[in-house]
């Protein structure tokens, strides 16, 4: 099997605002050890698939950040799309740019920005997903059994199991119903309790004849790009006049909830979006009463608080709850941990220099 991997790494930098900006979104920062998200997502793929089968596709304003962390790769496998059209169209170029190289390649569709710690399991649930999809000619996806009624997230209804010859039986695999939206608070503790819905990771695998099939049915003016970028001798121009011009849609909306069939495999391993502030507190050191931050503190009846400091600081804390508190050296973010999802309120009002 022909193993590809196309990895996105856009991002607007908002949720970690202000130690995150716009040139260095969550994934090209060293939140939780010394190296940063996107290059634990390239370490984990290490004996996966070989340095000049993963291609990266990133945007402008981030494009210098991440050929400086992903340099193992080759300089044409980081590509920056010339403007923000989502997940679907990134996604038709990953796979007009890898049915170059190999039409019948197997095409593995991951994040940059996420945590996950067990890089055998990790690789061990790709390789059956990629089996499953050979084996299957059908899209699939991975999904994350939910530890709690998250909201954040989007779901998978699963129903009965499937199998398929020559495909591993662990982790086991599954007939997706439907995709469901993020649900309220109320509705994503329905979904936890009915035990068949899995937290949808963004991750996708498929092969490339299944991945263009599904483009031409569903999206066709995608797939004019994808022969576009076959016929073009020039990419970089394609890019630049096309891509703009492409439907701005999510991978989801575009092909997967309009496919007839498409399996999920239940992941092997530990995960965490890490999408906040808030969900980022768990990882960080403990001071007592529920603070936690990456800081020294001082703390007087003070309880549940959350600071990091890109700086050496000390952090007084007096008579606060719950509060998110945030230092670099031009921005400091003050906020209730309940509104850790409206920073992105604050950045569109920051100056186009601190964004």
């Amino acid at each position: 099997m022909s193993l590809y991997v196309l990895i996105l790494a856009g991002g607007s930098g908002e949720r970690f605002w202000p130690l995150s900006r716009r040139s260095r979104p969550k994934q090209l920062l060293s939140l939780f050890s010394e190296e940063t998200l996107l290059e634990a997502t390239l370490r984990r793929l290490s004996g996966l698939a070989p340095a000049e089968n993963i291609l990266i596709l990133t945007n402008a304003d981030q494009e210098a950040g991440v050929r400086a962390l992903a340099k193992t790769l080759p300089v044409e496998n980081i590509v920056a799309e010339p403007a923000k059209r989502d997940t679907a169209a990134a996604i038709a170029l990953g796979a007009a740019w890898i049915s170059l190289r190999d039409p019948q390649a197997t095409m593995i569709v991951l994040p940059a920005d996420h945590l996950i710690e067990d890089v055998e399991g990790f690789q061990q649930t790709l390789r059956t997903a990629a089996a499953v999809a050979e084996q299957s000619g059908e899209l699939v996806t991975i999904g994350i059994q939910p530890t709690w009624a998250c909201p954040g997230f989007g779901y998978i209804e699963v129903g009965s199991r499937a199998r398929f010859e020559g495909a591993p039986e662990s982790p086991a695999t599954y007939e997706v119903l439907r995709f469901r939206e993020k649900p309220n608070e109320e509705q994503a503790e329905v979904f936890l309790q009915q035990g068949n819905f899995r937290w949808n990771a963004g991750m996708f695998i498929w092969s490339i004849p299944a991945i263009v099939s599904a483009f031409t049915r569903h999206a066709p003016e995608l797939a004019r790009f994808i022969r576009q970028y076959h016929n073009t001798p020039d990419a970089a121009a394609l890019l630049r006049a096309s891509f703009p011009k492409l439907p701005k849609i999510s991978i989801d909306y575009a092909i997967l909830e309009k496919a007839g069939r498409v399996l999920v495999v239940e992941s092997g391993f530990d995960w965490d979006d890490v999408g906040s502030w808030t969900a980022a507190a768990k990882y960080l050191k403990s001071a007592g009463d529920g603070n936690v931050g990456n800081a020294p503190m001082l703390a007087v009846e003070a309880t549940g608080n959350v600071v990091y400091s890109d700086r050496p600081t000390l952090v007084g804390l007096l008579g606060v709850k719950d509060l998110i508190v945030v230092r670099t050296g031009d921005a400091l973010l003050i906020c209730h941990k309940k509104d850790a999802e409206r920073i992105k309120q604050l950045v569109a009002l920051a100056p186009e220099e601190y964004q």
